[in-house]
């Protein structure tokens, strides 16, 4: 699908991976919409990009509503989901203070997997009525899973849990939505340097980048806009979990 002059919504867009991806979606050509639950950030961001900002929790239904026909207003109904949004807590199953609190395990797979499917149900409700492009597409969905989706560490039990839904959301989403034309795919990242990451100490990073068969560097969030570009572009990518990790398997801990 040809990027130029679509609309294109991007959750989570205001930082990290998402942010980097509303960049190049908008170099792209695309009209982006930056959805985030910090809306000041999103409002920065969209006007470095000429783009729309929108200020929504992924995980609530009626703020997602909302997100979606704000976008559609601004710049007709979206060609393109990118579901960024995540948050990703270490917690022990069970710690030295006693089990995790169920509150903690029921957050991150709000955030995660349902803001995730919230935003595909309703952004493919849309896309389901526009009239398909000359390649026969009608729309793109691309979703952030992870490495931790196939080796969770330790400690990640509510986030590979989280990103194991979404690994195994896109195939049935796929196969339920390609008589309309659109592509569902989900990347998997491995050690990327996000804002959060960047915050530890450099020897931390070279550490963390020192695990990684080649590179042996952490990844650029441009490099994952990269690949959701390419998947928009490439109309035989459709139902697949693609890693981007320089061939990282996380050990246990």
């Amino acid at each position: 699908m040809e990027i130029k002059g679509q609309a294109a919504i991007v959750t989570g867009g205001a930082s990290g991976l998402g942010a980097a991806t509303a960049r190049a979606l908008a170099a792209a050509g695309a009209r982006v919409a930056v959805l985030d639950i910090n809306g000041k950030a999103a409002s920065d961001l969209a006007r470095e990009i000429s783009g729309v900002a929108v200020a929504c929790d992924v995980a609530d239904a009626g703020s997602g509503e909302a997100a979606v026909a704000k976008a559609a207003q601004s710049h007709g109904p979206a060609r393109v989901l990118v579901n960024c949004a995540g948050v990703g807590p270490a917690k022990r199953i069970v710690g030295r203070e006693g089990p995790m609190p169920l509150a903690d395990y029921e957050r991150v797979i709000r955030i995660n997997l349902i803001g995730t499917f919230n935003m595909m149900r309703l952004v493919a409700a849309a896309m389901q009525q526009l009239q398909p492009l000359p390649d026969g597409d009608r729309g793109v969905i691309v979703s952030t899973a992870s490495v931790a989706a196939f080796e969770g560490q330790i400690g990640q039990a509510a986030y590979s849990s989280s990103k194991g839904g979404i690994a195994a959301l896109t195939l049935p989403a796929a196969r339920e939505f390609a008589p309309f034309g659109i592509r569902v795919l989900a990347i998997a990242p491995g050690i990327f340097g996000t804002p959060m990451l960047r915050a530890l100490p450099q020897e931390a990073q070279d550490s963390l980048g020192a695990s990684v068969p080649f590179p042996k560097r952490l990844g650029e969030p441009r490099e994952f806009a990269a690949l959701v570009l390419h998947c928009i572009h490439n109309g035989y990518l459709n139902g697949e979990v693609i890693r981007l990790d320089g061939a990282l398997r996380m050990a246990p801990r």
